[in-house]
């Protein structure tokens, strides 16, 4: 039997690592390098999130432009990867009973073409996304990842963009290579749970009920981090973690990545 594909989440940052080739673009490039080429993408963003369940069922998605105040340069990037509908219809299968809808308006956002544009920069591998439901708590997201399991031994890659740490309102952009002492701290508390296999601990982090000062630092709304739960759910027994790009930038965004397999 062959092995599952890898699951993978990747630390995003800004959308200007998607034009750039820098510490943070070269450590993608790297990684993906060393995967076997997916039949298919699920991607869960820290930028689709709404009240429900949907995935993308189009056959060509379009590159959305979430954003403003960037140059021309990066709203005229297009990332033209086909869709998948045969697999939007297996992630409702797998997701059922809950209603997952079919979306035919969203397309790919910029957590991950920023990204895709450095794993594969071909835009030939189908892409689908699945959005974060912000109606429901930690638990439940984890909880929901394990029904998507079943994609890795199917060839796809699960893929999930976001930032461990991620505040904006306490950015240093002077200083791209600074870590604010909390932000430090709470990325390596996020590190050793990776490296543990303590689900339960990631999931408490961004709990609301966590009293922790550092996690609600590093953690203000919970969109961005939510994807990191979806990829270490994934994590088998005997299975390895990779971590990569361990670092915080401006002060208060973690670059953190991990690959499960």
């Amino acid at each position: 039997m062959p092995s599952p594909m890898p699951a993978l989440f990747v630390g995003h940052g800004t959308p200007m690592n998607t034009l750039e080739r820098n510490v943070n673009s070269n450590a993608w490039r790297r990684i993906a390098a060393d995967l076997p080429r997916p039949e298919a993408i699920l991607a869960i963003s820290a930028h689709w999130s709404i009240p429900g369940l949907a995935v993308t069922a189009m056959d060509r998605p379009a590159t959305l432009h979430d954003f403003r105040g960037f140059p021309r340069e990066l709203f005229e990037f297009r990332y033209p990867a086909p869709g998948d509908p045969a697999l939007a219809e297996r992630v409702q299968a797998l997701l059922a009973p809950l209603p997952v809808a079919s979306d035919l308006e969203w397309g790919l956002d910029h957590g991950t073409w920023s990204v895709l544009a450095h794993l594969y920069p071909g835009a030939d591998i189908p892409v689908v996304h699945l959005s974060l439901d912000s109606t429901r708590p930690p638990a439940w997201h984890a909880e929901l990842a394990r029904h998507l399991g079943p994609l890795r031994d199917e060839g796809v890659l699960l893929l999930g963009s976001g930032n461990v740490v991620h505040n904006l309102r306490r950015m240093d952009l002077a200083h791209p290579e600074c870590a604010l002492d909390w932000a430090a701290r709470f990325s390596a508390r996020v590190r050793e749970a990776l490296v543990a296999a303590d689900l339960d601990a990631l999931v408490d982090f961004v709990s609301e009920e966590n009293p922790d000062e550092d996690a609600r630092l590093a953690i203000p709304t919970p969109e961005h981090y939510l994807p990191l739960l979806y990829i270490a759910a994934q994590r088998r027994e005997g299975e390895d973690i990779r971590l990569f790009n361990d670092r915080v930038e401006y002060g208060s965004i973690g670059m953190l990545c991990c690959r499960m397999g």
